[in-house]
């Protein structure tokens, strides 16, 4: 799909890709507040994995430069059918459909990319993270970013191992000239698709994150993945990324043991918002197999 350029556009194109399952009230909610931007995004792809996930009636303002398109569910597959849609951009950031960017996200993006040829991802600043808790309202969100339009931007660029799934951006010239894409072999919420996919890119250049990029994850429960799956992908996922080269040891092993012990700890009082039996099971499942030589990421399409 080629998007035409806006007149007087110059500059590098931005998109926003953002795929979408079963969270139609949020990302009707957050999606509108693309228009807050002061570099709006060239273009827009929302890819669902169902036709009643997307209204596009309701995106109002933004539906002539946003396309919807379809995919069966599962994060790396609708992803890169995002990746499709990119022939005539060359900058694209990926957001969760309940992350809320800064006023000058894009254009801050597009200064980071313009002014380093040699970065290849960028990650922002995420200022509020509601997956670590019971999840942030909207409202509460807007406050926090709305804080940013009021201030000069401000921060350096560092460098990173992974960008951050909920909101990465990526040179698409790079991802092209490279056949990159996202590893379908990690099926459905795809844990730690964001860190293989960074490390793909990694070896063309530089990962850095900003703290001129500004973002709230409001960490919306719904539509998530069942703790037992959830549970299974947290073994399984580092472990097949260390046989592919694209997680180190060093980064793995941490991750997994971070997981088994946060399970096992918080399982006789868990937070109200995670399911901490169904993910403790889930490492159970993952250990038993990985002992029995049998353990896949794919093998969470059959748990129940």
């Amino acid at each position: 799909m080629q998007f035409e350029r806006y007149p007087g556009r110059t500059d590098l194109r931005i998109a926003v890709g953002i795929a979408t399952t079963g969270r139609r009230r949020i990302l009707h909610s957050v999606v509108p507040h693309l228009l807050d931007q002061s570099r709006l995004a060239d273009c827009i792809v929302i890819c669902a994995a169902d036709r009643d996930d997307v209204d596009a009636d309701a995106l109002g303002a933004l539906l002539d430069r946003t396309r919807i398109v379809f995919a069966e569910r599962g994060l790396c597959r609708q992803r890169n059918r995002i990746l499709q849609d990119m022939e005539d951009v060359d900058i694209l950031l990926f957001l969760d459909d309940d992350f809320l960017i800064a006023p000058n996200y894009l254009e801050e993006t597009v200064r980071i990319f313009r002014s380093y040829p040699d970065v290849v991802m960028s990650t922002g600043t995420v200022d509020a993270d509601g997956i670590l808790g019971p999840g942030i309202p909207l409202e509460d969100g807007l406050r926090i970013i709305r804080s940013h339009s009021k201030t000069t931007p401000t921060g350096r660029e560092k460098q990173v191992y992974s960008g951050y799934g909920c909101n990465m951006a990526v040179r698409l010239s790079t991802v092209r000239g490279y056949g990159l894409r996202f590893d379908e072999n990690l099926p459905l919420y795809g844990w730690l698709e964001d860190v293989d996919f960074s490390r793909q890119l990694a070896r063309h250049g530089r990962i850095v994150s900003s703290e001129r990029l500004h973002g709230v994850h409001l960490g919306t429960k719904s539509g998530r993945t069942s703790g037992l799956r959830l549970g299974y992908s947290q073994i399984a996922n580092p472990v097949y990324l260390m046989s592919k080269k694209t997680m180190s040891p060093r980064h793995a092993a941490p991750q997994i043991m971070r997981n088994l012990v946060a399970n096992a700890v918080k399982f006789i009082r868990p937070e109200p918002w995670v399911d901490r039996r169904g993910r403790l099971l889930g490492n159970m499942r993952a250990v038993g197999d990985l002992v029995r030589g049998r353990l896949s990421p794919r093998n969470v399409t059959v748990l129940e």
